[in-house]
């Protein structure tokens, strides 16, 4: 325990210490929502910007990757690891911290959307924002964990993240509504887990939750496969069950890798 503790207050002060990469990671999702709204000549902020505060969250945990192999390079994760200390606490450390610094990030992005004209017809519905915005952490989370501990390189990396972020994000309906994007990419979107995260979410966010099937397919909060609709909180299920899958493969892989083998790379042109 005192190790995740230790790991988890360690991966805290960075985040705070950082204050360039703070800033700017708040400002650039109110870039996205307001370029949003011009181009889809909408007022529609609240369903913008759910779905941009997911997207961040979701960004945001997968940076314990670069923490990780950053670690590694320096000689910080390989002390650690040699400690008497088991590397299924480690790896529960470092999960934990990147789930907490990434439900932090959502949650500076709410505080900062309710002087844009968010608000809540129920008071209770932040505390089940709160709640979502900590499992999809802690889902995600996960995922980066899987990936720091299967990539060689910190050059490695920055092509691996792009080829997750950019997909899961763009083809989640979090930013283009999945309607929008042609069959193709809309079939597609359907094994995207970041897809039934920003359902769930969103409908939580936008206090969607006692509407009728028909009213979920027709904001997008649904999905019909042949008959049989997906709902809000069935999305909410699949998103669990991905989240314990990235959990067990990020802590298997965590336990059974060499991070000798990690080493620092220039990158091209460098």
């Amino acid at each position: 325990m005192r190790t995740i503790t230790a790991l988890w207050l360690r991966n805290i002060r960075g985040f705070v210490r950082d204050r360039v990469k703070l800033i700017t990671s708040l400002v650039i999702p109110f870039f996205f929502l307001y370029v949003f709204n011009s181009i889809f000549k909408t007022d529609q902020t609240d369903f913008f910007l759910a779905g941009i505060i997911v997207a961040t969250v979701f960004q945001t945990s997968l940076n314990i990757a670069t923490s990780t192999i950053d670690d590694t390079v320096s000689g910080f994760m390989k002390e650690i690891l040699v400690s008497p200390t088991s590397r299924f606490q480690v790896a529960l450390g470092q999960i934990l911290s990147a789930a907490t610094i990434a439900t932090t990030q959502g949650i500076l992005i709410l505080v900062i959307g309710f002087f844009t004209g968010l608000r809540f017809e129920q008071w209770q519905t932040i505390f089940y924002v709160l709640l979502a915005l900590m499992l999809v952490g802690l889902v995600f989370s996960g995922l980066g964990l899987f990936l720091a501990s299967m990539v060689k390189s910190s050059s490695t990396f920055q092509v691996v993240q792009q080829a997750v972020v950019l997909p899961f994000t763009f083809l989640s309906g979090a930013y283009i509504p999945i309607d929008f994007l042609p069959k193709v990419l809309k079939f597609v979107s359907y094994f995207n887990p970041m897809t039934y995260t920003t359902a769930f979410f969103r409908t939580i966010m936008l206090e969607k939750g006692d509407l009728t099937q028909t009213g979920w397919l027709k904001l997008g909060l649904a999905f019909d496969f042949n008959g049989f609709v997906v709902t809000p909180w069935i999305s909410g299920i699949v998103m669990a069950i991905f989240g314990g899958l990235f959990l067990f493969l990020a802590t298997n892989s965590f336990v059974h890798a060499d991070f000798n083998k990690i080493s620092r790379k220039p990158a091209v042109g460098k």
